[in-house]
């Protein structure tokens, strides 16, 4: 399952929800939004939000670090 994430350098949440998945085995392509400015773009209008991290788990979009429901979108 292809999963990407949307991030920043600094963000807590974003370096806890890479760990999560690295613990899980899970590979996963990483976008840092502060540099790529295209990429933000696409973020905001995938999610209608500004903040991150968001993942995108196959057709499923999350936003925030929210292990529940990392867990549910990949299991689906």
């Amino acid at each position: 399952m292809k999963v990407k994430i949307y991030t920043t350098p600094f963000c807590p949440y974003c370096q806890m929800a890479k760990e999560f998945l690295v613990q899980h085995g899970i590979e996963f392509e990483e976008v840092n939004v502060q540099e790529d400015r295209a990429a933000a773009i696409e973020m905001i209008q995938k999610t209608g939000q500004n903040g991150v991290p968001v993942l995108e788990i196959g057709d499923k979009i999350i936003v925030g670090f929210n292990r529940e429901k990392i867990i549910e979108a990949l299991k689906s």
